[in-house]
């Protein structure tokens, strides 16, 4: 998910508090995916942190910002990735041009 380079020690805790109910909730959501508590809260960190459009439209949803920043704030989102992808640097786009060097490299393949 993550190609940071991955340095220091780990050892930031990052805590907050909630009530028993809901931490009982969230374990019983856990196990049903298959995951832990630190394994989720890692997910959700590194997605934030790499702008996943997923996290960011419910992070959007719930941010206490007015409607018109949180519209600019999305045309904005919006604009950059057209640009990414009119400029061709796009991911999809990288992965095309490697495939293309490799062919030309190697036609016999």
């Amino acid at each position: 998910m993550s190609t940071e380079i991955d340095y220091g020690n780990l050892n930031k805790r990052v805590v907050f508090t909630e009530n028993d109910h809901r931490h009982a909730k969230l374990l019983v959501r856990l196990r049903y995916d298959g995951l832990t508590q630190s394994g989720f809260f890692r997910h959700l960190i590194t997605g934030y942190i790499e702008g996943d459009e997923r996290i960011q439209e419910f992070i959007d949803s719930v941010k206490t910002q007015s409607l018109k920043k949180k519209g600019k704030s999305k045309k904005l989102r919006h604009q950059g990735k057209q640009n990414i992808q009119e400029l061709g640097l796009g991911e999809q786009k990288l992965i095309e041009d490697l495939f293309d060097l490799i062919a030309e490299e190697h036609p016999d393949l």
